[in-house]
């Protein structure tokens, strides 16, 4: 087949900074971040992307951004918030929830609660590999733990996010490892421990943070006898997600035993499993409508070569290692701005960085490890990912009030540059230098 050539274009860019613009910028002039909902910013900026694609007349420009709306990764996320949605509500009603939160807090001390959190949606979503798993499992009980301790629930929805992005950026089975070692042609494991000796002293000062975050926490409370068999979807889920199990499988499966135990134990009846479960799904309507709005958009933008400019600027003035290294990182945070899904951007940053890394003998495990680590600081920060959407969602409150408390993502981005800057670890620097 063929390899689709597009021109570079600046100009494509504009529906992107006209949704920055209109979410953003008018949310921070009013002062509410909810005065602009999120799908109307969508809407205006999809508007701008149909009205200035080139070359097609309008038919053929709706037909093209319906293509990037139905994309497969979208649908799929898609199903994947339904079923989130559906088990989410129905684990509330029957009681999963409140009974989590009741273990939670029987067995941390108040004080370091978020950072438990934090520690505990890291262990997760290495071993689940997803963190939309992650933060669709853990989100719930954290919001439950933010008000039964006074800690602000933007706060707690921030702490799982960041240990969701942790695991999607160290997992064996992330779909993130899985591309950017492919894409680089390294093993795995290699990867892993570049990455490792990168994140793991700002995770370490993440935890530190969180500790200092939490320690408004209310230590007031009075524990009730943990129910375990209310705590079991929690466990199954987890423990299926751990074991590899398709993450649609596991939300299906969970919500099947949400509805099984809240009937034996007289929570709800079967009309009353079928209203959370509807609930739940129309609760995720706007993270829906806005995901395909966001696929669509991004398509036009792509096909208008916007993202062919930013990948032409990025890589235009390289003259060294450190150069390239710096190159590869605005490559795919440009990518990941632009799609909104940090696997889609190294799927596409990907070949483009291999280029540049063998150009400039940078180790392939080294540059796997900097475009994971860049694809998520940016996936994990911006306000239109799934990961800020769902957490938000799930929580209900903005995604930008959740942004406030996200240190890991930032220090995370952080870290790379400085590894960059300061070639560490400096063991892969020294071999690509003495393969010269």
């Amino acid at each position: 087949m063929k390899k689709e050539e597009l021109t570079p274009n600046p100009w494509a860019l504009i529906p992107l900074g006209v949704f920055l613009i209109s979410y953003l910028a008018v949310s921070i002039a009013a002062g509410d971040f909810y005065k602009m909902p999120i799908t109307v910013a969508f809407v205006l900026s999809s508007i701008v992307a149909i009205a200035m694609c080139k070359g097609n007349n309008l038919h053929n420009r709706i037909e093209l951004f319906c293509k990037g709306a139905a994309n497969a990764n979208i649908m799929l996320m898609v199903i994947i918030f339904i079923l989130a949605g559906a088990f989410a509500q129905t684990a509330k009603a029957m009681g999963a929830v409140d009974a989590t939160v009741n273990l939670t807090l029987s067995i941390l001390p108040g004080n370091i609660l978020a950072a438990g959190i934090f520690l505990a949606a890291c262990i997760i979503s290495v071993s689940v590999g997803t963190s939309v798993g992650t933060i669709v499992a853990l989100t719930p009980v954290a919001a439950g733990l933010a008000e039964q301790t006074g800690l602000p629930l933007a706060l707690m929805a921030a702490v799982v996010v960041s240990g969701a992005m942790f695991g999607d950026n160290l997992s064996f089975i992330s779909d993130t490892t899985i591309v950017a070692t492919r894409t680089q042609g390294c093993k795995m494991a290699d990867k892993f421990k570049t990455n490792f000796q990168i994140v793991m002293p700002f995770a370490i000062l993440t935890t530190v943070f969180y500790i200092f975050s939490g320690s408004a926490a209310q230590t007031s409370f009075t524990g009730h006898e943990v129910q375990w068999l209310k705590v079991l979807p929690y466990i199954a889920v987890l423990a299926a997600a751990v074991l590899g199990v398709n993450v649609m499988l596991v939300l299906l499966g969970g919500t099947v035993l949400c509805g099984i135990i809240g009937l034996l134990l007289g929570s709800f009846d079967v009309w009353g499993w079928t209203t959370s479960m509807g609930a739940g799904i129309n609760g995720m309507g706007e993270l829906v409508i806005v995901t395909i709005l966001a696929g669509g958009m991004l398509e036009m933008i792509r096909y208008n070569g916007g993202l062919a400019w930013i990948i032409q600027k990025t890589t235009a003035h390289i003259t060294s290692r450190r150069g390239a290294e710096y190159s590869l990182a605005c490559v795919v945070s440009f990518a990941n701005l632009c799609t909104a899904n940090n696997t889609i951007a190294l799927i596409m940053a990907g070949p483009i960085a291999k280029e540049i890394a063998q150009k400039f003998k940078i180790a392939p495990n080294r540059a796997a490890s900097l475009l994971d680590i860049f694809s998520c600081f940016v996936q994990g920060m911006i306000p239109y990912g799934a990961q800020l959407l769902m957490a938000a969602s799930l929580s209900g409150v903005s995604p930008v009030h959740i942004m406030r408390y996200l240190y890991y993502p930032y220090l995370l981005g952080i870290g790379a540059l400085l590894a960059i800057t300061f070639g560490f670890p400096r063991k892969y620097a020294r071999d690509v230098e003495s393969a010269e």
